[in-house]
């Protein structure tokens, strides 16, 4: 039976906004306070997916969330009707509205972590939503993601739901950012990898002394114990603590896997040999020839990694076997980054093909095409039983993108986001979405 890897894009919502929320995450933190233009980066996301879909690739969309986030901020004290919460908030505790209002979903590489049905024990395919509580403003998020993720993998003989991990440090987790999957053919058997920070429990690994450690190790073994992994199909690696406090917070900002291929900085992990050797033998184990693609720190320091996202790129097959690397323009920009892709692309490795995308506004937020995108690799018959208005079309771009005409403002800043206005025009272009999309009734405003 053929096997896809499908790409679900997270739409950008209507209150992206530059609120510099992410500790640890340079781009956010550098442009705090900009003015952001919500319409321009919803379009250039949806840009990329359709460029994607064209070139053959299999595309989805995944919804944003309700913001601001009346109930978080009812939560915390805020009260009357919705616009007195929001008028409120923005009076006497302006960082919680920014907080409540942000549009950080539209990174769904945070969105939950995806086992295939060909890696589970019951030979479905599993989601754990991330519990994201390092960050106030993303721990908020996965009550509505589970509910969106329900509604696009609904049929439950083919796909099982997990709830997030319990909401304290120990069990830190960040979804598909910190977990690639590798595999000799997307339907076949593969080898899960997850990365993490630190370990909860065990003093023994090291932690980074700047930046938070975002990822647990007892997280990831979580999630795979849920997902019904055999221990022959998982390899754990820690993230290198010196790079994480270079502002690399996930691991897709220092490495991205498909396939039989890791493309990954120098630097990116603490026993690399080890590591690479476990995913050799594993995924060999499995009929599959793994292939690491290094790149030297004399070649692209972390400083120009983390500035470029040169890793936070998608890492494609092609029809021909080759691998395509959809990479942003701050790559280009770079010229260290720029010459080792030309040199990259010339040699005859699996990496072919470098092309460059717009994300300008998703990148100053501190995101880039890996952050944009969930990954789910799914058999015929699955990707059958995904609900059908969640996959891209040319006829869904052309209605998505004269939503995003109708619904979005040209500008939004910090003090735009204590207009109660902004919730009614948010509430009123996902009521539309979610019918668009075809998902029933997925957020709070739609439920209470």
């Amino acid at each position: 039976m053929k096997a896809y890897e499908v790409n679900f894009d997270g739409l950008v919502g209507p209150t992206h906004n530059y609120g510099g929320l992410s500790y640890g995450n340079v781009a956010s933190q550098s442009n705090s306070q900009a003015v952001s233009s919500p319409k321009e980066a919803a379009l250039q996301g949806l840009a990329k997916m359709k460029a994607l879909m064209e070139m053959g690739f299999k595309q989805g969309v995944l919804a944003p969330q309700e913001r601001p986030d009346v109930v978080a901020l009812r939560s915390l004290g805020f009260s009357g009707s919705d616009a007195e919460v929001i008028q409120k908030a923005a009076k006497e505790a302006m960082p919680l509205l920014a907080a409540c209002s942000s549009a950080s979903s539209m990174w769904t590489a945070n969105a939950c972590t995806v086992s295939p049905s060909a890696d589970t024990a019951d030979g479905r395919v599993h989601f754990t939503a991330a519990n994201l509580n390092c960050k106030f403003h993303r721990s908020i998020e996965h009550p509505t993601t589970s509910r969106v993720l329900g509604a696009m993998f609904a049929d439950p003989r083919h796909f099982a739901h997990h709830a997030a991990l319990p909401a304290v440090s120990q069990f830190g987790d960040e979804g598909a950012a910190n977990h690639t999957r590798f595999c000799k053919s997307y339907g076949e058997a593969g080898v899960e990898f997850f990365v993490f920070g630190r370990s909860a429990f065990d003093s023994r690994f090291p932690a980074p002394q700047r930046y938070p450690a975002r990822q647990t190790l007892e997280a990831c073994q979580a999630v795979a114990r849920l997902h019904g992994l055999d221990d022959e199909g998982v390899v754990y690696a820690q993230q290198n603590p010196a790079v994480i406090d270079q502002g690399v917070f996930h691991n897709d900002v220092i490495s991205v896997g498909n396939g039989e291929v890791l493309f990954h900085h120098e630097d990116a992990f603490l026993e690399t040999d080890r590591v690479l050797a476990e995913l050799h033998d594993k995924l060999g184990r499995r009929g599959g020839r793994f292939q690491a693609v290094c790149v030297p720190r004399e070649a692209v320091g972390v400083e120009d990694a983390v500035q470029s996202y040169l890793f936070n790129s998608q890492l494609l097959t092609r029809a021909d076997g080759s691998m395509l690397l959809i990479v942003p323009e701050e790559c280009r920009l770079n010229e260290r980054v720029w010459r080792y892709l030309q040199r990259l692309t010339a040699e005859d490795g699996p990496i072919r093909e470098v092309k460059v995308f717009d994300l300008k506004q998703s990148m100053q937020n501190g995101g880039g095409p890996a952050c944009l995108r969930l990954r789910v690799a799914l058999k015929e018959n699955e990707l059958n039983a995904v609900n059908p208005g969640v996959i891209l079309t040319p006829a869904l771009y052309g209605t998505l993108t004269t939503w995003v005409e109708k619904h979005y403002r040209d500008r939004l800043s910090e003090a735009d986001l204590a207009d109660p206005q902004l919730l009614v025009e948010c509430r009123t272009a996902l009521d539309e979405l979610t019918q668009i999309l075809k998902l029933g009734s997925v957020y709070p405003f739609q439920i209470d």
